[in-house]
This record gives C-alpha cells, sequence and structure tokens, in this order.
C-alpha cells in the first residue's frame, strides 16, 4: 500500500478536518446547536474541496447528504430535494436540447453568426455578453438566463477554439462574467428573482400599502448603473485591448457564408430550443391557463420531443444511450449540492443565528450599519440561496433600523444590493459555469476582489443616496 503523502492525499484530510473544527470550536454562544455548527461545517468542508480539488467537483456535491445523514442538520426529505428541484429539471432540459445542437451542426452555425456579427475582440465579446445576461435577468429568473446563454457561448468558444474551459481563461472568464451579469441584473427589477418580491413583502407590510414596481426601478436604477460600470471596468481589467478569439471578423464572415442552407434537422432543434425559452420567457401570460407549464417542465417537454425528430433517411437523430454521455451531469450535482449545503444553513438554524449576530452588533446608523447590512447579505449569498438569505436578513434589518428610529425603507433597499450579488462559490447559478468546466479555484480567486470591490462601491452609494437624496427613503 503506498502511503506516499501527496497535496491530493494532504487536501483530502483537510477537508473533514475543517468540518470537524467548526462542529467543535465555533462559539455555542453564537451556534448554539451541534447541527448549525456541524452546518457551517459542511460548508467550509465542501468550499476547500472544490477549490482544492482532491475529488471530482460532483463528489463534493453530495456531501450535504452524508453529514445530514450522520448528524440529522435539517430534515433529510428537504435536503435530498434540491437534487430533483425544479431548477435542476431545467438545467437537464436544457443540456439535453443543447446536446441536439451538436448532433444537428446548430451550435457551429449560431457560434459563426455570433463571431460574425460581434467580432472576434475578447473585451467586445465580454461586454456584449454582460449586459445580454444583465438585460435578460432584470425580468426573468436568474437560473433561466445562464441555462439558455452559457450553453450559447460555450458553443461559440468551442469553434473559436477555447471549447477546453479549464485551460482557457477567456473561457473562463465569459462563462463566469455571464454568471454573475446574470445575478446582478436581477437586482433592476422585482421580477428579477424571487428574493426581490420578499423585499416587496416585507416593504408592503413596514408601509401597510401597496409598493409599486415602478419605485424599485426607479431607484434602482443609479445603483444599476454603478455596479454595471464597476463590474464591467473589473472584469475588463485584465483584458488588453489586442486580446482576441482567434481569427477575424472578415474570416468569420467568410466561414459563415461557406456554411450549407439550415436543415430540416437544425430547424427542428432551433424551434424546440426557442419554444422552451419563449415559454419560459412568457410564463406570465399562460399561468393561469396551465398553471403546471413552469418553465422546467417547459424544458423537459421540448427535451423529450428532441428524441422523436427523424433524420431525412427516416434515423432517429438523438438515442439516449448516446445523449447521455454528452449531458453535463456535473453542472447538476454541483447546482444541486450548493442548494442542498443552503437547506443545511437554513434548516438548523445556522442561518438565524449569523442574523442574529447581526442584529447583536450594537449598530447606531452611518455607514458602519451600511457596510454591515450589506456585507452580511453578500456573504450568506454565497453559501444559501438569495431567496433564504432576503428571508432572514430583511426582518433583522427592520427590527434594528426601527429600534434605532429610523426609517427601515432604505436599509432594506441598501440590504437588498448584497443579498441579489454573490460572485465567490460555485453555489445557486455559479454552479453552472463550473458544469462546463470553471474553475472554482479560479472563480475565488476573482470573485473575493469583486466582492470587496463592491462592498466598498456600495457602502460609500448607499450612503451617498440615503444622506443626499431624499426620495430613496420613501
Amino acid at each position: 500500500m503506498n502511503l506516499t503523502i501527496t497535496p491530493r492525499r494532504v487536501n483530502l484530510l483537510i477537508g473533514p478536518l475543517l468540518f470537524l473544527l467548526c462542529c467543535v470550536l465555533l462559539p455555542s454562544s453564537l451556534f448554539e446547536s451541534l447541527a448549525s455548527r456541524a452546518a457551517i461545517g459542511t460548508v467550509v468542508w465542501m468550499a476547500y474541496w472544490w477549490v482544492t480539488t482532491p475529488v471530482d467537483y460532483a463528489i463534493t456535491a453530495f456531501l450535504p447528504m452524508a453529514t445530514n445523514a450522520l448528524l440529522q442538520i435539517a430534515d433529510m426529505k428537504e435536503v435530498i430535494a434540491n437534487y430533483a428541484s425544479e431548477t435542476v429539471l431545467l438545467l437537464f432540459g436544457a443540456s439535453i436540447i443543447t446536446v441536439s445542437w451538436e448532433q444537428t451542426g446548430l451550435d457551429k452555425r449560431i457560434a459563426s453568426l455570433f463571431l460574425r456579427l460581434i467580432g472576434n475582440s475578447v473585451r467586445s465579446q465580454i461586454i456584449f455578453w454582460f449586459m445580454l445576461a444583465t438585460m435578460m435577468s432584470t425580468v426573468l429568473p436568474n437560473s433561466v438566463v445562464v441555462a439558455t446563454v452559457i450553453p450559447i457561448a460555450v458553443a461559440m468558444l468551442k469553434y473559436a477554439g477555447h471549447g477546453d474551459i479549464p485551460n482557457s481563461k477567456i473561457g473562463s472568464l465569459l462563462l463566469m462574467t455571464i454568471a454573475w451579469a446574470a445575478g446582478l441584473g436581477g437586482l433592476a427589477s422585482p421580477l428579477g428573482g424571487a428574493m426581490n418580491l420578499v423585499t416587496v413583502d416585507y416593504i408592503q407590510q413596514v408601509t401597510g400599502q401597496e409598493y409599486m414596481y415602478i419605485d424599485w426601478v426607479v431607484k434602482f436604477l443609479p445603483i444599476m448603473i454603478v455596479l454595471i460600470v464597476t463590474n464591467l471596468l473589473f472584469i475588463l481589467m485584465g483584458v488588453k485591448k489586442t486580446d482576441s478569439l482567434g481569427g477575424s471578423r472578415e474570416y468569420f464572415e467568410q466561414e459563415y457564408k461557406k456554411l450549407p442552407k439550415m436543415s430540416y434537422e437544425e430547424w427542428a432543434s432551433l424551434i424546440l430550443f426557442l419554444l422552451a425559452t419563449i415559454l419560459a420567457f412568457t410564463r406570465q401570460l399562460y399561468k393561469d391557463i396551465l398553471p403546471g407549464l413552469k418553465p422546467c417542465y417547459a424544458f423537459i417537454i421540448c427535451a423529450i420531443l428532441c428524441f422523436l425528430i427523424r433524420k431525412h433517411n427516416g434515423g432517429r437523430l438523438m438515442i439516449w444511450k448516446h445523449v447521455q454521455g454528452r449531458i453535463i451531469w456535473e453542472l447538476l450535482f454541483i447546482f444541486a449540492g450548493g442548494m442542498a449545503a443552503g437547506t443545511l444553513i437554513t434548516g438548523s438554524g445556522a442561518a438565524d443565528a449569523i442574523g442574529n449576530a447581526v442584529a447583536s452588533m450594537n449598530l447606531n446608523g452611518g455607514i458602519i450599519m451600511i457596510c454591515v447590512f450589506i456585507a452580511a447579505p453578500m456573504i450568506m449569498a454565497n453559501v444559501t440561496s438569495n431567496t433564504g438569505t432576503a428571508a432572514v436578513i430583511i426582518p433583522i434589518v427592520i427590527s434594528i433600523a426601527k429600534g434605532l428610529g429610523q426609517n427601515p425603507i432604505p436599509y432594506i433597499y441598501v440590504a437588498t444590493i448584497g443579498v441579489n450579488l454573490a460572485y465567490m462559490l460555485p453555489t445557486s447559478i455559479r454552479a453552472v459555469p463550473v458544469g462546463y468546466g470553471l474553475s472554482p479555484k479560479y472563480m475565488l480567486k476573482e470573485g473575493w476582489k469583486i466582492t470587496l470591490m463592491v462592498l466598498i462601491t456600495m457602502t460609500v452609494m448607499g450612503w451617498l443616496l440615503l444622506t443626499y437624496w431624499p426620495t430613496f427613503s420613501e
């Protein structure tokens, strides 16, 4: 038996050691139960293994079930439900549909089109995909945005010779940009995600009046402008003007013209993807008629239809035994594992303990309180869902503001900024680019930097708005 000490073996041992240290050393005055300390320990263990990769990412994603089975941290049914959640089904359906792109050659056509339209400049590509994901996520669930946008970007990267995402700085940066932008865009509108609707509900409870969505858009417009500019500046900081995907606009123009006329199989694959996407976009129009047809099931239905497509020669376009090897299973498990870790945090009471810690900080207003109200939800949003973070943090913000005799409304807005923004860990929608090959280590390395930058920028911005914009408090 080979007992040689290797970095992999050391990292294998450090993960569970960190878990045990959290269980033993975290203060019982803050985390009263072993379950809450174990929940924090599980997240730390997962984060360490995701960054150091002593095992595959998907294996790490199953740790919440393992630790929960041993210590009963939270309701196991709720933990397991994350591995077959509606969002996981949506990503599963989208993965199957995009496999049909490869089968028909549609992926090359789409990639060629985008390279022809946007050009080969890395800066232009980043700006385009960032703005596209941001705009889409203002009115769509963030998970729908990343599920539909990232496969298109991946197809383009493969065509341009950057398909090896783990070893491509350009590919990694572009996919991370899309995930960050999708999270950011959700802040612009109450329709950007369930976390914003939680905030709206609390505002209505505080004011006793119906909240007008246009008020949200107006108040967050200057914040969104600053966030878009600062995020893009950070992302583009390491990109040179001369950085290119390769080739030239003229080259991709010529390549696009060389493509044959779209085949019947390509049209069928494209229509099914567009149908699923449009159904997800227009859910509000038919939800009363077809209440069960949520976006995830629209993608599943269209994925099923992909297997019914026949080629001109009569053969089946897609057969399961060929498709299953091309589905990005790791993507599904990483997403589910991150959500399961969040369930441990909320179900064990660890989230409430963190909230109580914020409440006990004797905040007395001013810029320090604004900073805490942004930082706390930003940290929590990295380890649990944005919606769960809003449900825990917003009532605490209200109680602290009222206790100081201040209007809680502007502080609710400030905290909502943090609720929507998370950059560091491959949880929630950030699991999607990791599933396509983005390194969690790279995400953490860049994520903590932009987190610090955004925290400072938004703290100053929040203070300026509270001080010099009276209507921000209404």
